[in-house]
């Protein structure tokens, strides 16, 4: 299937989403859209898929002009889309969650049959994943392919994929990979909308760069660096390694001792962590997903109980104070979850950047927010932190998912606290973005605070750690010089692998 976009255009008030688009996706080729958070990407996406209907401009398929008035027109057409937000319901089955609004047997609905489909689905597209097991048991890297069985299901002929290693372990991006080149070898083409450079140089084959809404360039791959691709995106010289100084770590402003956390579910997470973050430094902590990691770090936040253990901050024993006491006593958080845990997204921006002092000076006065000073302070946020639409009155449910990260960081970071916990601080943000949030960071440590890091980017702990201390199981199984540590290192330690023989 060929795609044709022509001068395609999205008017919001106020907003050009896109702003004449143009791009070509051929037969058997998997087509990257590059782009900054609010680029238009994502609308892009939603306008193929028949979410949106065009401002002005054409979509042609095979040669034809086509106009989609819902993603039902669309599916029809041989179009599919797996949402960064995966559409499933979790209290259902895979086989379920697939064959939903075209169930074998109608009202009478056939399990069985629905079962056998979904599996002769998944083995044909080597997708390995069990029709019985209920989406709710699932990780994020196998809910993801039921979203793709969702549109082979509904015969699809075209595979948008829009941010589709957001969530994923490394080990879960690479079996998605296979899974295109798969469907680039029986001449699917796919559209992989993404602001990972180094995926976007690895499984494409051409790039189309986009920047407020326009194309900027549609190039091959294989004839642009990173470097080249990073400047266009932006439209300046990106610098894409971290620069920063030797630390000089002075006394510790957080000790573990012994801690053990259970989840929501009451299953044990973290078991006897003991840890210390000095401050001016930024400490890494890497894992695989699912070891503990982000428990631990929703413990020392206060949003989970510590079962057995201390933490001790800036010399106090905290580990029976509440978030909000935890928040006065200078900790920041940035939650893995931003949706769930970071944002009220019903709340404006305004809202959301004074949510932890909406009751105090200067933002409140006898009670009484004071509307005209939170929006000033959030302004400055905005600029601070080029979060885009930068209009302070936009419900955060309305940004991207990178310029809400954007607004998080802005209000946690702007705080000026004693420590930051930073958990995927940069999931979703270009690359624009993610030099000005490692900036920060350094900012922070050179400042004298304490930074603990929790990132599944291996390159990201690499490149911003003074020293890496590599959970597994909920265990810490070594702590590393961020010097001299490598990624084999790391990577093996990850696995379990004893610190002798990793070393």
């Amino acid at each position: 299937m060929q795609v044709e976009i022509i001068d395609l255009k999205k008017w919001f008030p106020g907003v050009k989403a896109n702003d004449g688009v143009n791009l070509t996706l051929r037969s058997g080729e998997v087509h990257a859209i590059l782009g900054e958070n609010g680029a238009g990407k994502s609308t892009l996406m939603k306008m193929i898929y028949g979410l949106l209907e065009p401002t002005s401009g054409e979509i042609r398929l095979l040669g034809e002009r086509v106009h989609f008035r819902s993603p039902r027109e669309a599916i029809h057409a041989g179009i599919g889309m797996v949402h960064q937000h995966f559409m499933l319901i979790p209290a259902l089955t895979v086989a379920e969650n697939v064959v939903l609004g075209n169930e074998p047997g109608g009202i009478n609905f056939n399990r069985r049959e629905a079962e056998r489909r979904v599996r002769d689905l998944s083995e044909r597209y080597r997708l390995a994943i069990d029709p019985a097991k209920k989406v709710s048991d699932l990780s994020v890297g196998l809910q993801q392919r039921v979203e793709i069985l969702k549109a082979f299901y509904r015969k699809a002929r075209l595979i948008i994929l829009d941010e589709p290693t957001a969530l994923l372990t490394p080990q879960e991006t690479r079996e998605l990979f296979e899974i295109i080149r798969s469907l680039k070898a029986e001449g699917t083409p796919v559209l992989f909308i993404s602001h990972k450079l180094d995926e976007v140089k690895e499984i494409s084959d051409r790039v189309t760069v986009m920047r407020a809404g326009k194309t900027v360039d549609t190039v091959d791959t294989s004839s642009a660096t990173a470097q080249d691709l990073a400047n266009m995106m932006v439209g300046r010289e990106v610098v894409l390694r971290v620069e920063k100084a030797a630390s000089t770590p002075g006394k510790p402003i957080l000790q573990l001792r012994d801690v053990y956390v259970r989840d929501h579910a009451r299953n044990e997470r973290v078991r006897g962590i003991t840890l210390d973050l000095h401050r001016g430094e930024i400490l890494g902590l890497a894992g695989i997903d699912g070891n503990g990691q982000f428990e631990l770090a929703d413990a020392i936040a206060g949003l989970l109980k510590v079962e057995q253990g201390q933490i001790v901050f800036d010399g106090r024993d905290i580990t029976a104070l509440s978030p909000a006491d935890r928040t006065e006593a200078g900790i920041a958080y940035v939650p893995q979850d931003r949706q769930a845990d970071g944002l009220v997204l019903e709340f404006d921006l305004v809202e959301n950047t004074i949510l932890r002092d909406v009751d105090k000076r200067p933002f409140s006065k006898r009670g009484v927010i004071d509307r005209a000073t939170a929006e000033r302070y959030t302004v400055e946020r905005i600029r601070e932190f080029d979060v885009r639409p930068p209009d302070p009155s936009r419900k955060a449910a309305e940004l991207s998912g990178g310029n809400q990260q954007k607004v998080i960081l802005a209000r946690e970071v702007s705080r000026n606290p004693l420590m930051l916990i930073a958990a995927q601080p940069t999931r979703g943000l270009d690359v624009g973005a993610i030099e000005g949030i490692h900036r920060q960071l350094i900012r922070l440590r050179d400042e004298g605070k304490g930074v603990l890091l929790v990132s599944l980017e291996l390159d990201e702990i690499l490149s911003l750690s003074d020293r890496i201390a590599v959970i597994h199981n909920g265990r810490i199984v070594d702590i590393v010089d961020g010097a001299t540590a490598t990624r084999e290192q790391i990577g093996l330690l990850m696995t379990g692998t004893p610190k002798e023989v990793s070393r």
